[in-house]
């Protein structure tokens, strides 16, 4: 994943993502942590290995409406062994798979909420981190005012009266 803000703006301090797992590994202080990041990936992939001996692949199909979200679950997949698809027919949020139900269940969906929650994480840090450095703004949400009164609300009154 490229992003041009971060080639045309030297002075911040991250640099994107190249895949899911990334962003739980670029925020590792040590190789150590790495190889243990790596480690997890393939005791998943051996678990799948486990999980489709004797058991029939089901065809499951996924709606993830976020694009970052659907591309990390699209990288998990294939970093799990598993070839994400879509019939010709379909928009471009679902994404379908064949595997076990019971380690789509146990693994694949679990290991995903966890990194798609990190994802996010570290998409809205860098969000705010870019706001505030280069448009000098504050990342804090709209103000909340009380609703004026609605027009047609005073003239169901008058009338009631």
């Amino acid at each position: 994943m490229f992003s041009p803000i971060f080639a045309t703006r030297p002075n911040l301090t991250r640099s994107p993502p190249a895949s899911g797992y990334d962003v739980i590994s670029t925020a590792r202080a040590t190789s150590g942590e790495k190889d243990a990041a790596g480690a997890a990936a393939d005791r998943i992939g051996a678990r799948l290995g486990k999980a489709a001996a004797g058991k029939a692949l089901e065809e499951i199909r996924f709606s993830v409406p976020d694009i970052w979200s659907r591309q990390l679950f699209i990288a998990l997949c294939r970093r799990c062994g598993i070839s994400p698809f879509r019939y010709g027919q379909m928009h471009r949020q679902p994404v379908v798979v064949k595997a076990p139900r019971s380690f789509v269940e146990q693994v694949l969906w679990p290991e995903f909420k966890d990194l798609s929650a990190a994802l996010s994480d570290y998409l809205a840090e860098i969000t705010e981190e870019l706001i505030r450095k280069e448009m000098q703004g504050e990342t804090q949400d709209a103000e909340e005012h009380d609703e004026p009164p609605a027009p047609a609300r005073k003239a169901i009154a008058r009338q009631q009266d």
